[in-house]
């Protein structure tokens, strides 16, 4: 065989060895591409994405309220250096180290379940906001969120009770119950006012007062991290609504859609609308006070609402420098940071005032 043809089929084999590695040699590695767009002023698999009581169907004038989602790789999946060597020299997918999505002191379940809390989370919180922001009223309560396992307050403490009373001082935060249980002693007795979370229950349905009072003695135990006096209880925050908000939709996790869901809920109590026709997608996690924090897959984010059509992307202002770096054509990136913010710049929007919009630019 003469020398030439020899270095090429040496050459060739090589190729082949090294293609069929690529395939086969797994990767710590995990992709983010973009993912679907949802109209929260519109409807998905047939159900209006907002659900408010005394309203029905969900028609809109034509504009949008999208929010926006990423695409992740399942946990199990193995990504191969193909693969991975494709995703880092693709523009609209993102590789990423497998521990960034999942880490490592957490089962894929966990994640997921955490996921599914923190999307409940935003729900409630975008709720809150947007009816602050119409100037209602919401009720808040100090709750049991959580009782732990093999701790004091199991079995004497539920989660869903409303906690008035910690040794008779009123309780106005989650904070405060800590700050009062801490000022024992481990082994001391505290004392807890609570409504039950039946009769709590009962009393919302019927939009009224619970006014059943028990009270619980738990006795303290020392933490194990730093000696304080605890019962085993972690307290949250509830709220009564002056209207029923359901929102329906499966399928999505995480905290970042928290904006977009105020804004749909805001749309949908107000008069007119929004948007003024246009096609406006976003994202951004939103507390009950309507301030609206980073998110990540900021990137996979734009790229999604401007595939679906969008024409403005609200964006949190800690991520606009990222999404201005790598801006899809066509899609204006307006500069968020409260609710009260993005609704000045959806005014601006509907006024075609677009040159005072607080756009993002690079950092």
């Amino acid at each position: 065989m003469p020398r030439r043809t020899a270095t090429m089929l040496a050459s060739l084999l090589m190729l082949i060895a090294l293609l069929c590695a690529g395939l086969l040699i797994p990767v710590p590695y995990s992709e983010m591409s973009p993912g679907p767009t949802y109209n929260t002023l519109g409807s998905h698999e047939g159900e209006c994405v907002l659900q408010i009581s005394g309203q029905k169907g969900c028609e809109t004038t034509g504009g949008h309220l999208n929010m926006t989602t990423v695409r992740v790789t399942g946990s199990e999946y193995k990504m191969n250096l193909v693969e991975a060597v494709y995703g880092w020299l693709a523009h609209d997918e993102v590789v990423v180290p497998h521990s960034t999505l999942y880490p490592d002191d957490k089962t894929a379940d966990e994640v997921n379940q955490e996921n599914a809390e923190e999307f409940t989370q935003s729900q409630e919180s975008a709720k809150v906001a947007a009816l602050r922001q119409l100037g209602k009223k919401v009720k808040a309560h100090v709750i049991v969120a959580r009782v732990e396992r093999d701790k004091p307050a199991q079995g004497k403490l539920h989660a869903g009770d409303v906690i008035k009373e910690v040794d008779g001082s009123p309780v106005r935060s989650a904070e405060d119950v800590a700050k009062l249980i801490t000022k024992h002693k481990p082994g001391e007795k505290v004392v807890f006012t609570v409504v039950p979370a039946k009769d709590a229950a009962a009393a919302e349905k019927q939009n009224k007062e619970a006014t059943r009072r028990e009270s619980v003695t738990v006795t303290t135990e020392k933490a194990k991290e730093d000696g304080r006096a605890i019962v085993g209880i972690g307290p949250g925050v509830d709220y009564t609504f002056p209207l029923k908000i359901d929102i329906k939709l499966a399928d999505v996790g995480g905290p970042s859609a928290g904006l977009m869901f105020a804004l749909g809920i805001v749309d949908r109590l107000s008069p007119g609308d929004l948007t003024g026709g246009k096609f406006i997608a976003g994202t951004g996690t939103i507390d009950d006070m309507g301030t609206v924090g980073p998110i990540g897959g900021i990137q996979m984010k734009t790229i999604g609402a401007r595939k679906a059509g969008a024409e403005y992307f609200l964006t949190p202002q800690e991520n606009c420098a990222a999404a201005a770096a790598d801006k899809p054509g066509g899609l204006t990136l307006v500069k968020v940071h409260t609710l009260d913010g993005a609704m000045k710049a959806l005014k601006q929007i509907r006024a075609g005032d677009t040159a005072a919009l607080p756009k993002c630019a690079k950092g």
